[in-house]
């Protein structure tokens, strides 16, 4: 009796156990045909794009070589042609800041005398180069010394610079600008603009103080106050330091 359930249960169990060989066999074989399938599928996805995917290789390597010949071949030689234009208009720009009669060399500067560029023509003929960008700021301080104050806004208004005392300067030449033509709240805003770029001793002081004065103005005592006080507090050695409590006692 026990002999016979051992034999009939090996004989149940080898059944068992090639019925699940052949399922895995099967299952293992498919699994195959799938990814011979999908690799199939993969090929031919390449094979029909492959023009695209080259065209988008090449174009992208010729984008890069057309970049580096502008900038080699083109740009540079422009950036010093730029150079030599701008320390022209340059020149009548500093004779005339020690001029007593200005507005000729002014007006050289700006549109160009002894068949040289002017500052007009930099930013013209010179788009994107630094000399540009310098020339759109020497015609700004040109026109303010001109009295023309739509001009330095119209040149100032989007003037941008790495240098941030070149451009606290420009944010403060501007808030002058619109002062001038009744633009007060403009005015506020350009010179807050002008000494937020960084603390220094030159520009930070002397835009708080036009700043201060200008909210007094328009009876904003306790922002003035701030702007009188940080003057005290941080910068005690400046010019507008000298009667600063005179200031301050007005916002109080």
């Amino acid at each position: 009796m026990a002999t016979y359930n051992k034999r009939g249960g090996k004989r149940f169990n080898s059944k068992k156990k090639a019925a699940n060989k052949e399922k895995i066999e099967s299952t293992t074989a498919e699994v195959f045909e799938s990814l011979d399938t999908g690799a199939s599928k993969t090929e031919n996805l390449v094979s029909k794009y492959q023009n695209l995917i080259i065209s988008s290789v090449v174009l992208a390597t010729l984008s890069v070589f057309i970049y580096l010949a502008y900038d080699t071949f083109i740009l540079e030689p422009k950036k010093e042609d730029a150079i030599t234009e701008l320390n022209q208009a340059q020149y009548y720009f500093n004779l005339a800041l020690n001029s007593e009669e200005p507005t000729d060399l002014y007006n050289n500067a700006i549109s160009g005398g002894g068949g040289k560029f002017g500052f007009l023509d930099i930013i013209e003929n010179y788009q994107n180069t630094p000399s540009s960008n310098l020339a759109v700021f020497s015609i700004g301080m040109s026109y303010l010394n001109l009295k023309q104050y739509d001009k330095v806004i119209e040149y100032l208004k989007n003037f941008k610079s790495e240098d941030v005392l070149l451009s606290s300067i420009a944010k403060g030449v501007l808030g002058d600008a619109y002062l001038q033509v009744g633009d007060q709240k403009n005015a506020l805003l350009s010179y807050e603009k002008a000494f937020s770029f960084n603390d220094n001793d030159f520009t930070t002081p002397k835009y708080l103080f036009k700043a201060g004065l200008l909210s007094l103005r328009l009876g904003q005592k306790k922002t003035a106050s701030i702007y009188f006080k940080k003057i005290k507090s941080d910068f005690p050695n400046s010019k507008e330091a000298e009667f600063i409590d005179i200031q301050i006692a007005k916002t109080e």
